[in-house]
């Protein structure tokens, strides 16, 4: 009771108690602090444990796996190259059979492709990376071509209608001109009436890629009409002919049947004979050119078709 009563005892009492009390939390709270430390050092060792451990099937299998797909997609990547390649020779062998000319222009203007048959008939071996002036070399469209689209008559009278310029005005403006004709002469000196198809080589996106040309040569077309031509304006003179000779056998046939002098009658009677004789004449030579005109224009057609 005295050591209570004792207000220094008593405090000292207590400040001992209460570090007793937090000693004792302080080691309570080490222990934890290191067993939870001691478990995650265990978990950690466990886990590369675990990976160093792992069985050898487990990686051949992963690896197996890896080659797996590695073939596959090299046989992916084979195949599409196989359906490319396809694609090309199709394109390749549809162009090289194609009757008409194809020329492909690039924007910069230049030639990419051309088949067997537009070589052939503008008369390069490879137009390859030649311009269109360079190709066509200051041909102009012919009379009754049809003006571009976007572009009235009046205003593509006073343009420079050449060759040349089409094919920059369908790069410029995606615009076309369809069955325009024109004069061209070769490298050789051969001169040929064309036909020409202009039209814009556009992307997915929209985009111009270049532009296409396709080329048909209308020479022998050109030239049957020519002939006929000919032949019409030989038969409107022969028929002018035949009609002024008509009427001169009619003159005399009427002076004849009022003349009662018998020498003058003989001569009238022999200028109808000459008469009719230079209308037999004229007509044989006229029907003679005209099987001549027909031979020849189907000797010809044959040798095209060949």
């Amino acid at each position: 009771m005295r050591i209570l009563s004792n207000p220094i005892l008593l405090r000292a009492a207590v400040v001992f108690c209460c570090a007793t009390f937090a000693f004792l939390l302080g080691l309570i709270f080490i222990r934890k602090l290191r067993h939870s430390i001691d478990e995650e050092s265990h978990i950690a060792y466990e886990g590369s444990t675990s990976l160093e451990t792992l069985p050898l099937h487990l990686y051949n299998t992963v690896i197996q796996q890896l080659k797996q797909q590695k073939h596959e997609l090299q046989v992916q990547t084979q195949a599409e190259q196989s359906r490319a390649r396809v694609a090309e020779h199709f394109s390749h062998a549809v162009l090289s059979n194609l009757s008409c000319g194809v020329l492909v222009f690039g924007g910069n203007g230049l030639v990419k492709t051309a088949n067997a048959a537009g070589k052939e008939i503008l008369g390069f071996a490879s137009p390859i990376g030649m311009s269109a002036e360079d190709i066509f070399r200051g041909a102009v469209l012919a009379a009754g071509s049809s003006p571009a689209q976007g572009v009235l008559p009046d205003e593509a009278l006073e343009e420079a209608l050449s060759v040349a310029d089409e094919v920059h005005q369908v790069l410029r403006e995606s615009g076309t001109r369809r069955q325009v004709e024109a004069g061209y002469e070769t490298p050789a000196g051969e001169q040929r009436h064309l036909s020409l198809t202009f039209s814009p080589i556009a992307a997915s996106d929209g985009s111009l890629l270049g532009a296409a040309c396709l080329i048909n040569d209308l020479s022998e077309f050109e030239e049957l009409r020519r002939q006929q031509e000919l032949r019409s304006e030989l038969s409107a003179e022969m028929a002018l002919k035949l009609r002024s000779a008509l009427r001169t056998i009619s003159g005399y046939a009427e002076h004849l049947s009022t003349i009662r002098d018998a020498a003058a009658a003989r001569q009238i009677a022999t200028d109808i004979t000459e008469e009719a004789a230079q209308i037999e004449r004229s007509v044989g030579s006229f029907l003679t050119g005209q099987q001549a005109q027909q031979s020849a224009a189907a000797a010809g057609s044959l040798s095209g078709s060949r």
